[in-house]
């Protein structure tokens, strides 16, 4: 019978997911003993995102990502990040998983830190948009792993509070979504960084991101550009039209002024590289596991349908035939 033991279960986490939990666990637990001992607003401006404190706290745009706030969200991000990031980490390696947490989380922290000084700029309300917001936790994290298996496991299913069953792939919409309702209904912080980190992380992804594959002159590769994986899949087919000129156009520009590695055009009406082999594979791949999916869901019409399929044993009538061909 096998012991249970702890120290063979945290040797067998890699080495960023372990870092980064038990990261995750001793700055939040700090944060909650000072916002009990301490009666300030923000007792860790130096690193949750203040909006008008970080200026002079420049790291927080990261450091933030290892605060929760309350019990409840600790326990939430620490039965979720981790296992996922703990499977990332095994696929891409600890490099490209950092590469991955600290850009995915920056850049969305950026984006949300303009967003409130612009705001700021437009209405004139310090209290509000400067110091009444603090941004934290990994929520941003949260869906740019969503988008992450979106691009590795698109078609597989998952059961939601043993009650929904969703596709991979519809999650990080339905978590954006999830963010724009409490957004409209005034919850900005920190739920609009659920919005920057998807956009943040599949940009990653999809032009940055350095695979372990090469090229045939033997250089490295980057980025995901399969069909399965283009922006425009995550909308509904009414949007279709509107967000493939947008993005065609956002391509176009970017890589004339070399933001982005240059390649195929079109990339957003589903058109791949030529010669990519890898987003031939995904492409079948996902052809694939639809179709498992569909016979996992459907086993009766399966069975039915391949029973006439089966060969039939030799009848009596055709044994004198051939008898009577062996005697001729």
């Amino acid at each position: 019978m096998a012991v249970f033991s702890p120290t063979q279960l945290i040797a067998s986490i890699p080495p960023v997911t372990r870092l980064f939990a038990l990261t995750t666990l001793l700055f939040s637990l700090l944060y909650l003993y000072l916002q009990w001992t301490i009666e300030a607003r923000h007792p860790m401006p130096y690193l949750t995102l203040v909006p008008g404190s970080s200026l002079f706290y420049p790291w927080t745009l990261f450091t933030s990502v290892f605060v929760e706030t309350t019990i409840y969200e600790l326990i939430f991000t620490l039965a979720t990040v981790p296992p996922c990031l703990r499977y990332l980490e095994r696929l891409w390696g600890a490099v490209e998983t950092i590469k991955f947490i600290v850009v995915t989380v920056t850049f969305a922290n950026i984006i949300a830190f303009g967003l409130n000084w612009l705001e700021f700029a437009l209405l004139r309300n310090a209290d509000l948009f400067l110091y009444g917001m603090q941004y934290h936790g990994q929520m941003a994290l949260q869906v740019g792993v969503l988008v992450a298996f979106t691009q590795l496991i698109p078609e597989h299913q998952v059961q939601l509070f043993g009650v929904f069953r969703a596709r991979v792939k519809t999650l990080p919409m339905a978590y954006v979504t999830f963010s724009t309702v409490m957004c409209i209904i005034g919850f900005q912080c920190p739920f609009i960084v659920i919005q920057f980190g998807w956009l943040v992380s599949w940009i990653w992804l999809r032009f940055y991101k350095k695979n372990s594959t090469e090229t045939l002159s033997g250089g490295p590769t980057y980025g995901d550009r399969s069909e399965t994986f283009a922006l425009v899949n995550s909308f509904p087919p009414i949007l279709h039209t509107p967000i493939t000129v947008l993005a065609n156009t956002t391509y176009k520009y970017a890589s004339q002024f070399h933001l982005i590695p240059s390649g195929g055009a079109d990339l957003e009406a589903n058109h791949t590289q030529p010669g990519s082999a890898r987003a031939e594979a995904e492409r079948r791949r996902a052809m694939a596991l639809k179709a498992l999916d569909q016979r996992l869901a459907n086993p009766t019409n399966a069975s039915s349908s391949a029973q006439p399929a089966r060969p039939h044993p030799p009848t009596s009538s055709s044994k004198p035939e051939s008898t009577q061909i062996t005697d001729e």
